[in-house]
Order: C-alpha cells, then structure tokens, then sequence
C-alpha cells in the first residue's frame, strides 16, 4: 500500500499536477492541412467526393450537394431516365456505405469541362473508376463518366453539385 502512495505521489508532484492518465494534445506535430478540399476550387469538390467515399461518410457527401440537386441515370432495362434529389440521393449513400467495406474511387481525366465566364456555373464530365467491395468474395468494379454541373452563388462561394448524370457501365 505505501508503494502506491509513493507512486501517485511521484506522478502527482513530478509532472506539475498534470493527469498522467489524460495528457494534453500534442499539438507539435500539426501542419493544419486537412485531408478535404477548398470547395471553392473545382478540384476540392471531386478530392471531397473521393474523401467521403473512402470514409463513407455522408456527412461530407451532403455537403458536395445543392438543395436543388437532381442525380439522373439511365434504365436501360426499361428504356428511360430515372431521377431523385438531394434527399433520397443522401439516403442511397448512406445505405452504401453502410453496406460496403471499401469503395475505391479514382478519378481519371476530364473528357470535357465548361465554365461560365461568370465563373458561377460548371459542367464537367469526368472519367471514373470505383471499385466496391462488399466482401472478399464480392468485389464489383464500375467505370464510367460523371457529368456534372456545378454552382456558387457568388465567386467567394463553395462550388455544390446541383446535376449528376451518371453515365456509367454499371
């Protein structure tokens, strides 16, 4: 018992009152750079998107969408256009990350890409490749192109997506 006095009396003095058990954050080693992008940059917008698809993070993902936000892709099965917005694409996600160990996407070259004189709108079409893994034994690789238009309000302003048109093989 008196080897545990003299412990905590040694930990207790020795360290200016501190808690051994609950030390300060080191605060040395930051560089204050952030895995995400600046959204004020069209490059931010696409590193955001790789960022909440390689942490499945949907918090992220919603940040990258426009309340007025339409994703569109093409049923070829029956022969039309399907469409939702913000809301259920979120939801869609969501359940995709949770369902899912890994995604892996890259994205490759920009096929084309229109920017507003204002700078205030973009339309982007850029190659892709997502690799799914749902399992070990499940892996489903998808490649394609998405077609974007992005919007600000004004230049200072993040960049949102408010159309994805999915053109993909999947």
């Amino acid at each position: 018992m008196t080897w545990l006095i003299v412990f905590f009396s040694i930990i207790i003095f020795g360290t200016g009152c501190e808690n051994p058990f609950a030390p300060a954050l080191d605060l040395s080693a930051s560089t204050g750079t952030s895995i995400l992008g600046d959204q004020r940059q069209i490059d931010g917008v696409y590193q955001n998107f790789r960022q909440a698809y390689a942490f499945r993070d949907s918090t992220i993902y919603g940040q990258l969408l426009a309340n007025n936000f339409i994703f569109i892709y093409r049923d070829y099965e029956k022969g039309v256009d399907v469409f939702w917005g913000k809301d259920e694409d979120i939801r869609t996600s969501y359940g995709l990350f949770q369902n899912v160990q890994r995604l892996d996407l890259v994205w490759n070259s920009m096929i084309s890409s229109t920017v507003e004189p204002d700078s205030l709108k973009a339309t982007i079409v850029r190659n892709f490749n997502l690799t799914v893994t749902f399992s070990t034994n499940d892996i489903v690789r998808v490649d394609g192109y998405a077609n974007w238009t992005l919007e600000r309000s004004q230049i200072a302003d993040v960049w949102k997506i408010t159309r994805w048109r999915d053109e993909s093989n999947f």
